[in-house]
């Protein structure tokens, strides 16, 4: 791999694991008035430059092309809202790691149940390692038996002027490992499905890339807007106190995956794909450096379980 590749793909993990730091400083606000803020902004900085490629590709899209789309921003909100919750309950060096390993080890038995592939042994240790990690993460924190016990800092609290009455996310949540893990793993299964589902679209339908991976983003806001809308004044609230965090997500995250594509354009799949899962890494040191989270050295240690295993599964 070339000094480029690399450069790219460290940046992009970093840019990954960032943006998923920010979504869990603001879990406490809302999962689905963050996310509709946070795709928002996403259009706010990205639609001009994907309307300039546009203009100049004049790339063909027939109704499939338009389901796909769609298609992607459908799934894509369900990871937000499941993610956004996941962080609610549990650590960011909990619920990152669980849900990237857990995509990537759905989509590899997605490949093999669905798509008929037959993996050898190097791929069915790689999926041991995903599985032996994520259950290495997931134990209690030493001297607990729910996890921390205690909302990490840097967390944040409701925002200032929501409601709270008749809102499932307005109530609050000290993490707790176990519901954590299960929404982490529903996270997995969202971004196994995008994933499959974005690989057809770019490799058989043909959609450009740039296109399919920015789409989740105008869908997001129109699906999550009636939320947004029907409680103006908590949405507010939540851009007041979490703006920063909005912004900073709404850039990183479609940073991320244009990185990667740039990487994907001259270096192949097979390199590119595990290796960005180096953001595992980041995720954990990030908890533990912003959010001061425990059992640093353990959760290195299974998400160095769960990279490697994923690595091999790309190798076999």
């Amino acid at each position: 791999m070339s000094p480029t590749a690399i450069a790219l793909i460290l940046t992009a993990a970093l840019a990954h694991a960032s943006w998923n730091l920010f979504s869990k400083q603001a879990a406490s606000a809302g999962g689905a008035l963050f996310a509709w803020l946070l795709a928002a902004a996403a259009v706010t900085f990205y639609a001009p430059v994907i309307a300039i490629i546009v203009l100049v590709t004049r790339p063909h899209l027939g109704a499939l092309n338009w389901v796909f789309l769609v298609g992607t921003g459908v799934l894509q909100t369900g990871y937000f809202l499941f993610l956004q919750r996941g962080y609610r309950l549990g650590d960011l060096s909990v619920v990152y790691p669980i849900g990237r390993g857990a995509g990537a080890l759905l989509a590899a038995i997605a490949g093999i149940t669905l798509l008929g592939e037959r993996p050898g042994l190097v791929s069915l240790i790689g999926i041991g390692c995903i599985i032996v990690g994520i259950v290495l993460i997931g134990l209690p924190a030493r001297g607990t038996g729910h996890g921390t016990g205690q909302p990490a800092r840097g967390t944040g609290q409701p925002a200032r002027g929501t409601g709270q009455a008749g809102s499932d996310d307005a109530q609050d949540a000290s993490p707790s490992t176990l519901p954590a893990i299960g929404f982490a793993l529903a996270t997995g299964v969202f971004i196994a499905g995008y994933t499959l589902w974005d690989k057809y679209a770019v490799s058989t339908l043909r959609t450009p890339p740039l296109l399919q991976g920015f789409a989740a983003f105008p869908v997001m806001v129109v699906l999550l807007c009636p939320f947004a809308l029907a409680d103006r004044q908590r949405t507010a609230g939540v851009w007041r106190q979490y703006r920063r965090q909005v912004l900073a997500a709404g850039l990183l995250a479609p940073l991320a995956y244009a990185l990667v594509l740039v990487a994907l354009s001259f270096t192949a799949v097979s390199v590119v794909a595990p290796a960005r899962e180096v953001s595992v890494l980041f995720g954990v040191l990030l908890g533990r450096r912003m959010l001061g989270e425990p059992d640093l050295a353990r959760k290195l240690a299974a998400a160095a379980v769960i990279v490697a295993g994923i690595i091999t599964v790309a190798i076999g």
